[in-house]
């Protein structure tokens, strides 16, 4: 079923069954595909390691912008960032944008969980700027079911309702069986929103917080997410068992996100991504290619990036992590970089291998 929210409503709106819609009824089997036979073989595939491959000829560039607090013009350092990062009025008119924020999980008071409303509205604000045909914000949040408490919560439904921005719950959007675009797990095709694979430019909003088991969470594994929650169940335990790693690849090999603009405004250490502590760092990281985008937010967080499971495997493929192919703009990583607390992973505070 596909859910929007209607601005000025305060329910979702339901319309028709993914199945109805498309004249196919999968049957959970079909849904589960390998990631079953995953679960059967015996637990979370967390702790996979790869090793980082040749980047010959792979560059990115990655801007870091300084932002106080969220009080500050945030639209007006993500418009001047297009410009830093050679994007045009040109290329983007008449595009269609799906904003993709994190909404993992809500507690009234604690807004370091989420992606911070003030960011997503100012993202779409600098996009509106450059001529789009459309914004809109699309989650599909991992643990809570009910998405209409999750906007509330978080703050997220009344800035979307005053910025007029649609929403659409990705959990219940219409799919479609896709191809896997990635060879790492062993999901096999990937079921994917309609409204995701309709978009022109997909973006990556993420909270940067460091994560229990992938070490760090931040542009890449935001699209869990997008995993719609009627094929995948909640709290998507499917990718788990798939290996987190490996999944997060998958979906971004398949999913191909165009940017990111990640909020390290304040952001999460410790037991993250949910019962982690604030963490205030007064920045933005913007950039095209995600990889890049992470690791340089894994060196902000004074951590190794290649000790990062899907980082290490994203290097050479969809990207580049070592620093030397990476174009830093703005601000240098070591005017902010700042130690971010992280549980039981000392291979990531190896400080001689994330400068490499």
């Amino acid at each position: 079923m596909k859910q929007v929210q209607h601005l000025g409503k305060t329910n979702l709106h339901l319309t028709d069954s993914a199945a109805g819609a498309t004249g196919w009824n999968p049957s959970r089997r079909e849904l589960l595909g390998a990631g079953a036979a995953v679960v059967v073989g015996g637990g979370l595939a967390t702790g996979l390691q790869f090793a980082s491959r040749n980047e010959r000829g792979l560059r990115a560039d990655v801007l870091i912008t300084k932002a106080a607090d969220y009080s500050v013009d945030i639209s007006q350092r993500i418009f001047d960032g297009f410009a830093e990062l050679g994007i045009t009025r040109g290329e983007l008119r008449g595009k269609s944008i799906i904003l993709k924020p994190n909404l993992v999980e809500t507690a009234r008071g604690e807004a370091h969980i989420n992606t911070n409303p003030a960011v997503v509205v100012a993202a779409a604000e600098a996009f509106r700027r450059m001529d789009v045909k459309s914004v809109v914000v699309a989650e599909g949040q991992g643990h809570r079911r009910d998405s209409q408490i999750v906007l509330d919560e978080s703050g997220m439904g009344r800035a979307l309702v005053e910025a007029k921005l649609p929403f659409v719950d990705l959990n219940h959007d219409e799919f479609t069986k896709t191809n896997n675009g990635g060879t790492w797990s062993k999901l096999g095709p990937l079921f994917l929103p309609n409204t995701i694979l309709s978009a022109d430019w997909i973006v990556s909003l993420p909270k940067l917080k460091t994560h229990h088991w992938a070490g760090v969470t931040c542009s890449m594994k935001n699209f869990f997410g997008v995993m719609p929650g009627i094929v995948y169940g909640w709290p998507k335990n499917v990718l788990h068992y798939a290996g987190i790693a490996e999944s997060i690849l998958d979906i971004n090999a398949t999913v191909k996100p165009a940017f990111a603009i990640v909020d390290a405004i304040v952001g999460m250490e410790g037991d993250g991504p949910i019962l982690g502590t604030p963490k205030s760092a007064g920045y933005l990281v913007m950039g095209r290619n995600l990889p890049a985008v992470d690791a340089t937010c894994a060196r902000l967080m004074d951590l190794n990036p290649h000790g990062v499971g899907y980082l290490s495997g994203a290097s050479g493929q969809l990207g580049p992590v070592r620093e030397v192919n990476i174009a830093q703009r703005g601000e240098p990583i070591r005017s902010l970089a700042t130690r971010f607390t992280i549980l039981d992973e000392p291979h990531l505070h190896a400080v001689a291998a994330h400068r490499s």
